[in-house]
């Protein structure tokens, strides 16, 4: 009697630590399932090839823009804020190559300067120095759009995106003009003109 008891104690011990294995052994799989799925997923490419993924002196360019442009004092810190989605956007305009728009620094350098970095101006002044293809590829390129089966929802896709482009639109507007005039990031700083 003492044997079999000792067998099925035994025999209780290795279930239970079958049990704990499996319990802990079990996640693990699921995660590496979970990894295995995600990289066999297209990739995002909202943000290009990524902000980090830039050279040096296009990072620099947008660290200048970041600090000139965001100006306003209610407005301030908002590049922090909204680093991430700030840097997907100037990310995604340096790896298209702002669709190939043409600098006009030359006819808007100085106005765009002048409005951008004063708090008299709102964004639809801004909004309105675009060209009609510049407001074409801003449209369609920025990466955020409304859920199309919820019509009037108000829930974007990238909706982060959206927060920050509805919260900064001046900042974001300028940051846009700015980077295509500067022939899409062509020096490692933000080129201003005369105020």
């Amino acid at each position: 009697a003492a044997a079999a008891a000792a067998a099925a104690a035994i025999m209780q011990s290795s279930i239970n630590f079958l049990l704990t294995v499996a319990l802990i052994c079990a996640p693990e799989a699921h995660c590496a399932r979970m990894r295995q799925q995600r990289m066999s997923q297209e990739p995002d490419t909202a943000c290009g090839k990524g902000f980090d993924n830039l050279v040096k002196g296009s990072q620099d360019y947008y660290a200048t823009a970041a600090v000139e442009l965001w100006t306003h004092p209610y407005h301030t810190q908002d590049n922090a804020t909204f680093e991430q989605e700030l840097q997907c956007w100037f990310a995604s305009m340096c790896t298209t190559k702002c669709g190939g728009l043409p600098s006009q620094a030359d006819s808007r350098k100085d106005e765009l300067t002048a409005k951008c970095t004063s708090i008299d101006f709102d964004w639809l002044k801004i909004w309105n120095m675009f060209s009609a293809d510049e407001v074409k590829w801003f449209k369609t390129s920025f990466p955020s759009e409304e859920v199309s089966d919820k019509k009037d929802s108000g829930i974007f896709f990238k909706q982060a995106m959206e927060t920050a482009k509805v919260i900064d639109k001046k900042e974001l507007l300028c940051l846009t003009l700015f980077t295509i005039d500067d022939e899409c990031v062509k020096y490692s700083h933000i080129r201003l003109g005369g105020k």
